[in-house]
Order: C-alpha cells, then structure tokens, then sequence
C-alpha cells in the first residue's frame, strides 16, 4: 500500500538546527523513499511499509544522538507525490 507522511521534528534543546539536518540527511540516504522538505515539514512518499521501517530507525537514531525531541506526523493512504 502507498502511503504519505508529512513529518516534523522538534529537537527539546536550544541547538535545534542541526538534528533536524541530519534528520533530514538521513532520511535522504533510503532510496525506497522519496523525500522532500519545505521550511515547515518533510513530506515523505513511498510503500507503507518502507516509510514505517526508515521512520522507526531513524527515530531511533535520532534519540540515541540528539537527546529528547517530539516528532508530528500525518499520515495518508496513497502516494500524492
């Protein structure tokens, strides 16, 4: 099944700009995905299950190295890419 999902992250630190970066870095380095931002959010597009995988490990990833944040997520049937 297609999927999108508009995502954003919001580091709880005063130095927000670079784990949103390498957020968004990361996520661009998965070729099952397609990834676009804007200065608002990160639209993501692809099967369902592939953008569950990648959003479950980055997440992670990002906790493990940047500390706390809060993630927001809509999530739509269909590619509207």
């Amino acid at each position: 099944m297609e999927a999108s999902i508009e995502i954003s992250m919001y580091p709880l630190n005063s130095e927000y700009l670079d784990p949103i970066q390498n957020f968004i870095d990361r996520l661009h380095e998965h070729p099952t995905i397609e990834v676009r931002t804007n200065t608002l959010s990160t639209q993501l597009f692809g099967s369902l299950d592939d953008l569950m995988d990648v959003l479950k490990s980055e997440i992670a990833v990002s906790y493990q190295n940047e500390g706390k944040a809060t993630f927001v997520l809509k999530i739509l049937k269909g590619n509207l890419a």
